[in-house]
């Protein structure tokens, strides 16, 4: 009878050692999750600063263009704005007929 409790004592130790086991097992791996997440997110951030920047690089270009156009070509501009507005009108009718509604 000793024996037995003995090997019952023996399974608990060591089905505590298991959850322990586990419970650490399970906080590694949440710690592993949440500094991934973090690296992620840094990464995220940093590609979004770089396209970011590249964009107001490119903006800053295309203003200066239209400015250099705007100056030496007036004449050209207003072709430009008619043109733009006469499309976006069209589409507007296009989509209106679509609908239904025109």
């Amino acid at each position: 009878m000793a024996s037995q409790s003995q090997g019952v004592q023996q399974l608990l130790a060591a089905e505590k050692k298991a959850a322990e086991k586990v419970a650490e097992a399970r906080k590694r791996k949440a710690r592993r999750l949440k500094q991934a997440k973090d690296e992620a997110q840094a990464e995220i951030e940093k590609f979004r600063l770089e396209r970011e920047a590249a964009y107001k690089q490119y903006e800053a270009k295309l203003f200066s263009f239209v400015l250099v156009i705007c100056k030496k070509r007036p004449f050209l501009v207003k072709i430009l704005l008619m043109r733009w507005a006469l499309m976006a009108i069209l589409s507007h009718f296009y989509f209106m007929q679509i609908l239904g509604l025109f």
